[in-house]
């Protein structure tokens, strides 16, 4: 599993688990690929934010081999 804090380890077509903002909390995790890459800066300490292709958005947590 890649560091969903480091934008270099995130593709466009990557299959992640994200947390979303209303999902914070508790942690639950939302698997889907990635579609837009949001975040602009090379890190975040919370996860780079993505767009899947559900149309969901929310910040990387893992990255699916």
């Amino acid at each position: 599993m890649a560091d969903g804090r480091q934008r270099k380890n995130i593709a466009i077509g990557l299959e992640v688990e994200i947390v979303q903002k209303s999902d914070q909390r508790s942690g639950k995790l939302t698997a889907g690929v990635v579609a837009k890459i949001l975040t602009k800066s090379s890190n975040h300490p919370h996860g780079i934010k993505v767009q899947l292709t559900s149309g969901l958005v929310g910040r990387v947590k893992n990255t699916i081999e």
